[in-house]
C-alpha cells in the first residue's frame, strides 16, 4: 500500500480511465454509450485527493483556508478562463444569433461556478439543444467548487468540536446525499444529475477513503480481487449504460464504488501497474485540460458540419482535443501551478481580474442580443426558422387534462370539440389546426407531452409520469362526450415508439377510442433529417452556396416508420383517417425541408409553424 499522502501514479492513471470514456462518448465512438460516468470517477478521485490534503493539514495544525483557495485557483482558473475566452470568440465567429445569445450567459454562470444550476434550469444533459452549448461540461466543475466551498469548513469544525466523529460525519452526509439522489433519480427534472445535494455523496465516498473510513485490505490476493472488481464495475457502466439509463442515483454506484475500490486497493496490484503505465499517467496529467477542451471542440465541429461526428471526423476531433489539452497543460496549467512562480497575492489579483474581464466581455455579448449584424438578411431569415414555433409552445406541455386552461384551448372562444393528443410533434400541428377551426367557429384542446406518444401503457425511463398522463387522457376521452374528434400525432420515427409491445399498445389505444365512437385522425410520421434544418439552410446562404431544399431520402424515411405504416390498412378499415406527411413533404426520391422559400422545420425533426401549415393545407 502507498503511504498516506504519497504521490500515486495509479490515481493519475485512474484520471485517464475517467476522461477517456467521456471523450469517446461525446465524440460518438461506438460502444462507449455510458462514457459519461467518467465524471463520477473524477468526483471520487477529487474527494479522495482534496479531502486527504485538507485532513492531513488540519491534523498537522497548518491548514489555511486562504492557502487552500489559492491552490484551487492555481489548479482550476487559468485553463478554465483561457477556454471560456476561446469559446466566446469561437461562438462569435460561428454561431447564428439564436444560438450565440445563450453562450455568454452560460459563460457568466461558468465564471461564477453556477453553471450546473443554470443548465439544470435550462436543459438536460441528454436533451435536445445540448449540442449547441459549448460550456455545458462546466456543470461538473461547478459541483466540485460548490462542494469545496463548505467542505473545508466542515472538517475544521469537526476537528475543533468532535475530532473522533470525522469518519462518521462524512459517512452520514454521504448516505443522506445518496438517499436524495435515489429519491430524485427519476423525477425528470435533472436535479439528481446537476445539483450538489444529489452528487455530493460521490465526493464524500472519496473523502471517506482519504480519512481512513474504510479498513485496509490486509491480503495481497484480496487487493487484487478488489481492484479487478472495481475495474469490472467501471467497465460495465461505460459499455452497458446509455442515455436511457436512470442516472445518477442507484446506477451511479457502479462507477463510484468501482473507482473507490481501485483507489483503495490498486497499489501493488495488476490493475495498479496498468494504471501506472507511462501512457495512462501521461493522459491523467493532462486530463483536466482534456476535459475542458474536448467538449467545445466537438460542439463547434458538429455545429460547423451540421451533423454529428462519425468516422474520421470523430478521430480528428479527438486528436485536436489532445493537442489543445497538451498545450493547455504545458503552457497554462504547469506555469501557474508552480507554487513559487507567483505570490498568493498575485494569484488572487490575477484571478479576480481575469474573471472580471471575462464577465465584462460576456455582458457586452449578452447586450448584443445575438449580434445579428454579422449576417445578411437572407441568412438571418433562414436561421430564424429555429424560432418559428407557436407563441405558447410550453404553456401546457405535460399538463394534466384541463379544458379550462386557456393556453391549452386553441381556436374560437367556445368549448372544444376536438383534441390533439401527442408528444412535442403535436404542438405546431395543434396550432395550425386551430387556425382553421377558429375560422369555422370551433376549438380544440392541445394535450401534448414531450417524448410521450399517445399510447396508453407506454413507459419510458426519461418520463415516469408519461404512463399516468396518457391514462388520464384516455379516461377523460371515455367520459367526456363533447370531444368528438381526436388527432393522434407523435414522432413515430422514434425507435422507442416502434417496439412490438408499443405498436400493440397503440393499436389497443385506437381500438378503445373507436369503441367510444370518436372520429380518429392519425397523423403519420413526419420525415426526420440528420441535420438541423435552419442551420443547414442558413450556412448554405452564409457561404454563398445554393440553398438546397432537400433532406432525407424517401427510402430512409420509409424505413424509419415502416412499423406504423403496416397498421394503416387495418386502421383505415375501422374508420380511422390517416394523414400521411410524406405525401405532402416528400417527392419521388427525397423529402423537402423548404417550400416556397420557407423552412419546414425548426430543428431536425419538428415541423416549424410554416411546416405544419403546409402539412395541413387542404
Amino acid at each position: 500500500m502507498a503511504a498516506h499522502g504519497e504521490y500515486r501514479r495509479d490515481v493519475d492513471g485512474l484520471r485517464a480511465l475517467a476522461v477517456l470514456p467521456v471523450l469517446f462518448y461525446h465524440a460518438g465512438v461506438p460502444f462507449f454509450t455510458g462514457g459519461y460516468v467518467g465524471v463520477d470517477i473524477f468526483f471520487v478521485i477529487s474527494g479522495f485527493l482534496i479531502a486527504g490534503i485538507i485532513a492531513r493539514e488540519i491534523d498537522q495544525k497548518k491548514f489555511s483556508i486562504l492557502t487552500f483557495y489559492e491552490r484551487r485557483a492555481r489548479r482550476i482558473l487559468p485553463a478554465l478562463t483561457v477556454m471560456i475566452a476561446v469559446v466566446l470568440l469561437g461562438a462569435a465567429l460561428l454561431y447564428f444569433p439564436e444560438d450565440f445569445a445563450r453562450v455568454p450567459k452560460s459563460a457568466l454562470m461558468a465564471i461564477a461556478f453556477l453553471s450546473n444550476v443554470g443548465f439544470f434550469l435550462e436543459t438536460g444533459y441528454f436533451a435536445g439543444g445540448a449540442e449547441t452549448m459549448p460550456l455545458l461540461h462546466t456543470w461538473s466543475l461547478a459541483v466540485e467548487e460548490q462542494f469545496y466551498f463548505g467542505f473545508p469548513i466542515l472538517l475544521i469544525l469537526i476537528a475543533r468540536y468532535r475530532p473522533t466523529a470525522r469518519q462518521g460525519v462524512i459517512a452520514g452526509l454521504a448516505l443522506i446525499s445518496f438517499v436524495i439522489a435515489v429519491l430524485t433519480q427519476a423525477d425528470g427534472t435533472g436535479s439528481a444529475f446537476y445539483l450538489l445535494p444529489a452528487r455530493a455523496w460521490e465526493l464524500f465516498i472519496g473523502a471517506l477513503l482519504a480519512v481512513g473510513g474504510v479498513r485496509a485490505i490486509p491480503f495481497g490476493w484480496g487487493r487484487e480481487c478488489a481492484a479487478i472488481a472495481g475495474l469490472a464495475l467501471i467497465t460495465v457502466a461505460i459499455f452497458g449504460f446509455d442515455s436511457t439509463t436512470v442516472f445518477p442515483g442507484v446506477n451511479a454506484l457502479l462507477p463510484v464504488i468501482g473507482a473507490a475500490l481501485i483507489i483503495h486497493s490498486a497499489p501493488g496490484t495488476l490493475v495498479g501497474r496498468v494504471l501506472s503505465a507511462r501512457a495512462m499517467v501521461g493522459i491523467g496529467l493532462i486530463s483536466y485540460s482534456l476535459y475542458l477542451w474536448h467538449w467545445p471542440v466537438i460542439v463547434f465541429s458538429e455545429y460547423a458540419r451540421d451533423e454529428s461526428l462519425t468516422g474520421w471526423a470523430s478521430v480528428a476531433a479527438i486528436a485536436v482535443s489532445f493537442m489543445l489539452a497538451w498545450c493547455s497543460w504545458r503552457f497554462v496549467e504547469r506555469p501557474f501551478r508552480a507554487s513559487g512562480a507567483f505570490s498568493p497575492r498575485w494569484v488572487f489579483t490575477a484571478s479576480a481580474a481575469s474573471m472580471a474581464g471575462l464577465s465584462g466581455l460576456a455582458l457586452v455579448m449578452v447586450a448584443s442580443n445575438g449580434w445579428s449584424s454579422r449576417f445578411s438578411p437572407e441568412t438571418l431569415r433562414l436561421a430564424n426558422a429555429k424560432t418559428d414555433v407557436i407563441p405558447v409552445r410550453d404553456a401546457c406541455m405535460g399538463m394534466a387534462v384541463d379544458i379550462n386552461r386557456p393556453a391549452c384551448v386553441l381556436g374560437a372562444p367556445v368549448a372544444p370539440t376536438a383534441m390533439v393528443w401527442g408528444d412535442s410533434h403535436g404542438v405546431e400541428i395543434a396550432w395550425a389546426l386551430s387556425e382553421t377551426m377558429k375560422r369555422s367557429g370551433t376549438a380544440l384542446i392541445q394535450n401534448t407531452r414531450g417524448s410521450c406518444p399517445p399510447i396508453n401503457g407506454f413507459r419510458t425511463i426519461a418520463d415516469p409520469q408519461c404512463t399516468d398522463a396518457n391514462r388520464q387522457i384516455l379516461d377523460f376521452l371515455r367520459t367526456n362526450a363533447t370531444i368528438d374528434t381526436v388527432y393522434l400525432t407523435a414522432f413515430w420515427a422514434d425507435e422507442r415508439y416502434g417496439t412490438p409491445e408499443n405498436a400493440a399498445l397503440l393499436d389497443k389505444t385506437i381500438a378503445a377510442l373507436n369503441m367510444k365512437g370518436r372520429k380518429i385522425i392519425l397523423i403519420g410520421a413526419v420525415p426526420s433529417h440528420d441535420f438541423e434544418v435552419p442551420r443547414r439552410l442558413a450556412n448554405q446562404s452564409r457561404f454563398g452556396d445554393a440553398v438546397a431544399g432537400t433532406g432525407s431520402t424517401l427510402e430512409s424515411t420509409r424505413a424509419r416508420d415502416a412499423w406504423i405504416r403496416r397498421y394503416f390498412p387495418k386502421w383505415e378499415a375501422s374508420g380511422v383517417t390517416i394523414i400521411d406527411p410524406q405525401s405532402k413533404l416528400c417527392g419521388p426520391t427525397h423529402c423537402s425541408v423548404m417550400k416556397n422559400g420557407q423552412p419546414l422545420y425548426f430543428d431536425s425533426n419538428h415541423l416549424s409553424l410554416a411546416g405544419a401549415r403546409v402539412l395541413l393545407a387542404r
